[in-house]
């Protein structure tokens, strides 16, 4: 019996962890993958505090190393289910299942997959949603990048690295990203854009892509670009599928809480990107990460 299990294992639920085990609780984190969630995905990170640039994989450890001195245990597993039996959870795992008196839910979310044709079927062939983990096997090839937000646009600056041309392709004829994001992206030679458009079809051959048909949503006209790959961001999904049926979430699937972090049911937390909020950066996560492993801490003493 666990004092908390923390399910994911990104900045949220490393510092969940971290506050949790050094107030003398014994912690279990799960997580699905390498340590880090999305953090591993992202080549500088540049709005953390006490960095002018950190590699996002390097952070990941940094918080990971320090979370281990504290005495959290770790495991491997993709959690299927969340029992509450009162006095304590029961966290159900594929292969086996952990007791505890309260769980953090950290579990993060996942870019959101457009739906057109191709998409699918090139997936790992030219169609890709991490530009660090994919930008070096499309060295000199032209490059479409779909969405305006602030990861779109910083993924494209980061695909200039290896790309010969990187096109931003927009619904909108101007950018939701952040200002200084947004200069660095006109500023780039690399950079071209294609507005209120949007992506139809991806094309190709056995072995990759080649090409993608573009829509232009006012107009209504549909042309073809010769391209040899397209990273994809428009947006996210909560990865809740688990706790759907808890009434936790709300109808898009994230999870709802309190200032305290705390869900409808006592004794479980939730922290970080699967929270419904307006704001997802490393920074909100650790301080929600904070918040809760205070909270779980505060719980269990006013149980004894």
């Amino acid at each position: 019996m666990y004092d908390v299990i923390v399910v994911g294992a990104g900045p949220a639920g490393m510092t969940a962890a971290l506050y949790a085990s050094r107030s003398n609780l014994s912690v279990l984190m799960i997580e699905r993958g390498a340590p880090g969630g999305q953090m591993n995905n992202t080549a500088e990170i540049e709005n953390y505090p006490g960095f002018d640039s950190i590699m996002g994989p390097e952070l990941s450890q940094r918080m990971y190393d320090n979370v281990l001195k504290f005495g959290t245990e770790n495991a491997y597993g993709i959690v299927q289910d969340i029992k509450d039996h009162g006095d304590h959870k029961e966290v159900i795992t594929e292969e086996k299942s952990y007791l505890a008196k309260t769980v953090i839910l950290a579990t993060g979310c996942v870019h959101r997959k457009l739906g057109v044709a191709g998409e699918e079927s090139f997936a790992g062939r030219g169609v890709s949603y991490c530009a660090v983990c994919d930008g070096a096997f499309f060295r000199n090839k032209r490059l479409l990048v779909i969405g305006g937000g602030d990861s779109a646009v910083e993924e494209a600056i980061y695909l200039t690295r290896f790309a010969s041309e990187v096109v931003i392709v927009h619904r909108r004829d101007e950018l939701r990203a952040q200002k200084i994001i947004q200069d660095r992206a006109f500023a780039n030679e690399k950079i071209s854009f294609l507005w209120d458009s949007v992506l139809e079809e991806i094309t190709g051959n056995e072995m990759m892509v080649t090409g993608a048909k573009i829509k232009n949503v006012k107009t209504g006209e549909v042309h073809e670009e010769e391209i040899g790959g397209v990273f994809i961001y428009v947006g996210l999904e909560p990865l809740t599928e688990p706790f759907r049926n808890s009434g936790i979430t709300n109808d898009e699937g994230w999870i709802e809480t309190d200032l305290e972090m705390k869900t409808s049911i006592p004794g479980v937390f939730a922290i970080g990107d699967a929270r419904a909020k307006d704001l997802r950066q490393i920074t909100t996560a650790v301080g929600e990460g904070g918040i809760a492993g205070q909270q779980v801490y505060k719980y269990i003493e006013e149980k004894l």
